[in-house]
């Protein structure tokens, strides 16, 4: 892994409030390569070391604990420099819900962070209301 190595592709890119950069999309899209992916879904392992999540689409992760330390050491990595990446099948709704808890993790509030995911990502990012109620126990 050679963390000075930018993205080849901005494709789904999201610069978190604290400016350290992570990269949002659909698992089986194809992608430039990351360092670290932290996938929510089944699907294709990426050529890159990955982590996966259980995580059931539009509900949450099924494991709290796993997932929280799974995001903060996504969290840890991207400001080490390292690309990473969060991925779900459609690369929305969990996905979203993700880059909202990294968000939540840079010091926005929970309420803001699902605005600011949506202006900045997807428009849908974190899609249902128990999405949204879960990002408030991330801490």
């Amino acid at each position: 892994m050679d963390a000075t190595r930018p993205w080849t592709d901005r494709t789904g890119l999201l610069t978190l409030p604290g400016g350290a950069t992570v990269r949002g999309r659909r698992i089986a899209a194809a992608a430039s390569p990351a360092d670290f992916a932290l996938l929510l879904a089944p699907g294709p392992d990426p050529a890159w070391p990955a982590r996966r999540i259980r995580w059931p689409d539009f509900w949450l992760p099924l494991d709290r604990a796993d997932a929280l330390y799974a995001l903060r050491e996504a969290w840890r990595r991207a400001y080490a420099g390292e690309r990473i990446e969060v991925a779900c099948h459609g690369g929305v709704g969990r996905t979203g819900t993700a880059l909202a808890a990294l968000a939540v993790l840079d010091g926005l509030d929970p309420a803001q962070a699902v605005a600011w995911v949506r202006a900045r990502y997807h428009p849908r990012a974190v899609e249902t209301p128990w999405q949204r109620r879960w990002l408030r126990g991330v801490d």
